[in-house]
């Protein structure tokens, strides 16, 4: 694992008081890819970049437009019209330039582009705004055997879990049949806030072992009440992705 500098160490002391230097190593030496630089991507970044992790790769294919600054805080009017990735980028390397920056303007069209981008990640988080790309991205963190934590919003609502592949149900045994895209879809700027601060500390444990990750459970946040709720969510037998008959071909045959 990385040292850290006295500079990091003051930078990192109230966190550390809560979960140890070792464990602030473990966050210095991880990498995470963020996909997505939008609502949920923002705070995302953001909170990770600030919480000192070793290297970020956002990845993103759009560029800024003045419908996005309700929500995405890491886009500002002067920004209107740049990739998103390097408005993401300039605020994030002034924020903490401890944190190595990586960005990528592309589209995941295929699994095989999926593959490509989760592989060199510790943890994947999912700050997507469509379902077709969830399940690409998810796919690819089960057959790569790395968490996937996953958040999405619309309106006043949000939803959040962790996928660790083989040990809870990943996004195709929670939702077997893909739901409908919605485009625009309406969002309150706060939402995503919440969930985003949410998956960034759920990242946050994975990486330092510190506390218990969603992982089998599935997290329902009412903006409209100001509640959460929590459910128990498990894996199925015949998941396409993850399930008996997928375990048995990836442990050559044997199931655990």
């Amino acid at each position: 694992m990385k040292d850290l500098s006295p500079e990091e160490l003051e930078r990192y002391d109230r966190q550390i008081r809560v979960w140890g230097v070792e464990a602030q190593k473990k966050l210095k030496s991880s990498t995470v890819l963020v996909v997505g630089a939008g609502g949920l991507g923002s705070p995302v970044a953001f909170y990770l970049v600030a919480a000192g992790v070793g290297k970020l790769i956002i990845v993103d294919a759009e560029d800024v437009e003045l419908s996005n600054l309700n929500r995405q805080i890491l886009h500002w009017t002067s920004d209107l019209g740049k990739a998103k990735v390097e408005s993401a980028k300039e605020k994030l390397e002034k924020l903490n330039p401890h944190v190595e920056v990586v960005t990528l303007k592309q589209k995941i069209r295929s699994l095989e582009d999926a593959l490509k981008l989760v592989e060199d990640a510790d943890v994947v988080v999912d700050c997507l705004d469509n379902w077709s790309t969830r399940f690409l991205l998810n796919e690819a963190c089960v057959k790569l055997g790395k968490p996937l934590v996953h958040g999405a919003v619309r309106g006043l609502y949000g939803q959040l879990t962790v996928v660790k592949p083989f040990e809870g149900p990943c996004l195709r045994c929670i939702l077997p049949r893909e739901p409908p895209e919605e485009r625009p879809f309406p969002v309150a700027g706060p939402t995503p806030g919440v969930i985003g601060s949410l998956e960034a500390l759920e990242v946050i444990k994975i990486l330092t072992g510190y506390g218990e990750p969603m992982v089998g459970r599935l997290l329902f946040y009412d903006g409209v009440r100001n509640t959460f709720d929590v459910v128990k969510v498990e894996r199925r037998p015949d998941c396409p992705v993850c399930g008996v008959s997928v375990r048995k071909v990836a442990s050559g045959g044997k199931t655990s």
